[in-house]
């Protein structure tokens, strides 16, 4: 089947037909995502996001509104069941508890965020202009609905679509200018540009959109190439951190029985000696652990508090994720609980705390207008926490002895364009602590990796990031991993801190330029002479 053969069969189907390539044509594009990265990919979906839209005819607005909007459904709905499907792990965890939910989060969440593409597809029909210029509508649009699925409801920002594009060090740069909305807007036209091939589009007309597509990449590839340095970053003088990667199964993690065994495990596993020359933690200045690190309030355990700095040589930091209780409020019978890191010294003092501001939905809490009914259904959230974690209230610099100052995340936090940078002075790193673990050996945490990698890029500021199952790294700020442990790896890894690269423009002005973008996009695509 030839390409004008193939669009004709996808700009005329109908009914079932018509929804199964839009559910088939979006799935293919979470081959473009990590752990894949088959970026070549974004074509697929994207070409055939502007066919489905060409067969979106009715005798009204409306009419065409809701055509486009249903193949949207699906085609969304395809890429975030293809992207997603690890969720699924999470709710075997506790299997007796939540398997009966596991549908809730392998099919319902993605049939909810296929609304999104679903109002970029039906948006995009409404403005819908013949030719070329209607590359560029669809991707503003769906580069505005990605916006909106970022921020709606507290955001859910996971693959993007600009993550197509993320995983070659060269293209991933150009998020250091534009961030990933920006990446996103581009992936899409990029992606979208061979749909005129197939079409009535004639002459210079069919190949041009193909062309400047080739040529936005060679751009992307050459301002990579240009901004990454031949070598490695210099290192922060004085800093040697070990990052623990304890490897230990979820399931068993947060159960207090295993309190002794889990603290065990830390201070055996930190102390360990990586080669022959090595003497364990004495030749650290900064061990870190993991998110969540125990099943009980460090704070508040003062024989394990004694046993780190037993382990602390002198002069030596612990960084670790920790629960951390807050103050009873007058009339509440138990304080709140916060996800926090903690910074203990070696005399076993805490020094210094993070608490996490941007919570889990459903994960480690339930949204107020949802609990009643969702904990009358026999739900809770996925954490040991009675009444889920309490929210910190905001992103502040987590400073610690001998190290910069640091943008400190926790999981999911990460995925968050824009958010990573504290109010204040620069930081020097990205310190982000997380627990994978919830989702085994899926694609789930080679995604996580990934965005956190491409905040790396955005910022221009390296990246530690230290995971209970994996990955555990450490990433300069052009997004390069200098050091990592294996998904599922028990063990430490040594490393230097690398220097922060020069500030970006995404870091100085955020999404302006990506405003810019949408802006130029629409008036280029519906002011463009028509073929």
């Amino acid at each position: 089947m030839g390409l004008a053969a193939l669009a004709d069969h996808v700009i005329l189907a109908w009914g079932w037909r018509k929804r199964l390539i839009a559910l088939a044509s979006g799935a293919s594009g979470a081959l473009a995502l990590a752990p894949l990265d088959l970026w070549p990919l974004v074509v697929v979906p994207m070409t055939i996001a502007v066919w489905l839209i060409d067969g979106a005819v009715a005798e009204t607005r409306a009419g065409r509104f809701r055509a486009a909007a249903l193949a949207g459904w699906w085609w969304g709905f395809g890429f975030h069941l293809a992207g997603l499907w690890w969720l699924g792990a999470a709710f075997l965890v506790e299997a007796d508890k939540f398997a009966w939910a596991m549908p809730l989060g392998v099919v319902a969440l993605p049939a909810f965020l296929a609304l999104f593409p679903a109002l970029g597809f039906g948006c995009a029909r409404l403005l819908w202009p013949t030719g070329a210029g209607r590359i560029l509508v669809l991707a503003a649009m769906l580069a505005l609905s990605e916006w909106l699925r970022g921020h709606v409801l507290t955001g859910f920002p996971w693959n993007l679509y600009g993550m197509m594009l993320a995983g070659p060090e060269w293209l991933a740069q150009s998020a250091s200018l534009i961030g990933l909305y920006g990446l996103t807007l581009l992936a899409v036209a990029i992606g979208a540009a061979p749909a005129t091939l197939g079409t009535a589009e004639s002459g210079a007309a069919r190949w041009r959109p193909s062309v400047f597509a080739l040529l936005a990449l060679a751009a992307m590839a050459a301002f990579g190439a240009w901004r990454v340095p031949a070598g490695p970053v210099a290192a922060v003088a004085g800093v040697k951190l070990r990052l623990m990667q304890p490897n230990l199964p979820q399931d068993a993690k947060f159960s207090p029985n295993n309190s002794e065994m889990i603290l065990a495990r830390y201070l055996a596993l930190s102390d360990r000696a990586t080669s022959p020359t090595t003497l364990g933690v004495q030749d650290v200045t900064h061990l870190i652990w993991p998110e969540s690190a125990f099943p009980f309030l460090l704070g508040r355990t003062p024989l394990a508090l004694a046993r780190i700095a037993a382990l602390l040589p002198p002069g030596a930091t612990l960084i670790t994720g920790a629960a951390r209780a807050g103050e009873t409020l007058p009339g509440e019978s138990r304080p709140p609980i916060y996800n926090a890191i903690q910074v203990v010294d070696d005399e076993g003092v805490i020094s210094g705390s993070y608490d996490k501001v941007h919570l889990v939905p459903f994960g480690e809490y339930l949204p107020p207008f949802l609990d009643r009914s969702i904990r009358a259904l026999g739900l809770s959230e996925f954490v040991s926490v009675p009444g889920g974690f309490a929210a910190g209230t905001r992103h502040a610099p987590l400073q610690v002895r001998g190290l910069p100052p640091a943008a400190a995340l926790i999981c999911y936090e990460i995925v968050f364009p824009g958010e990573a940078m504290p109010s204040g002075p620069r930081p020097g790193y990205i310190l982000n602590l997380t627990n994978d673990g919830w989702f085994g050996i899926t694609s789930g945490p080679y995604q996580h990796l990934a965005q956190a990698r491409l905040r790396a890029v955005e910022e221009g500021l390296p990246l530690v990031r230290v995971a209970n199952t994996g990955i555990s790294a450490v990433i300069d700020g052009y997004g390069r991993v200098r050091a990592a442990l294996a998904l599922g790896e028990t063990g430490v890894l040594d490393a230097t801190l690398p220097q922060a690269g020069p500030v970006t423009p995404y870091s100085q002005f955020g999404d302006v330029f990506f405003a810019c973008l949408i802006v130029i996009s629409l008036l280029t695509g519906l002011l463009r002479p028509q073929n």
